[in-house]
């Protein structure tokens, strides 16, 4: 699976950004799709998570009530919809496709996702 990432760039605080990551992989669907990121000099992280349509998703508390994932099987696109962006969020984000933990939920390992899109910038001014 091929994963490409794009969308990322510079706002202000408080302002909102769309990510899009596309995949190359006619059983996408079949994937479950996250979002992670990594600031300077600090570990990836999970942000947020979901399997096929919507109905099992999963967030980081950090961003729970701002950023939504959603996804779009016919266009083998994952989307993350960011707001209320705080300088905290900036970090690279990359996207990665995997499969469901061993409890048929979306993991925050990042061991469960073999496949890792090239990820892209995130800056929040303050």
């Amino acid at each position: 699976v091929q994963l490409q990432a794009y969308g990322g760039g510079l706002v202000q605080a408080g302002g909102s950004l769309r990510l899009s990551c596309a995949a190359s992989e006619r059983t996408f669907s079949n994937y479950v799709m996250a979002w992670f990121r990594q600031a300077p000099g600090k570990e990836r992280t999970f942000v947020a998570g979901v399997y096929w349509s919507g109905g099992n998703t999963a967030y980081a508390d950090s961003v729970k009530g701002r950023f939504t994932i959603s996804r779009d099987n016919a266009k083998n696109t994952v989307y993350l919809q960011m707001t209320s962006l705080k300088p905290e969020d900036t970090a690279v984000y990359y996207c990665a496709a995997g499969t469901l933990d061993t409890t048929w939920h979306v993991s925050e390992r990042n061991t469960q996702y073999p496949y890792w899109g090239q990820g892209t910038q995130v800056t929040v001014s303050s």
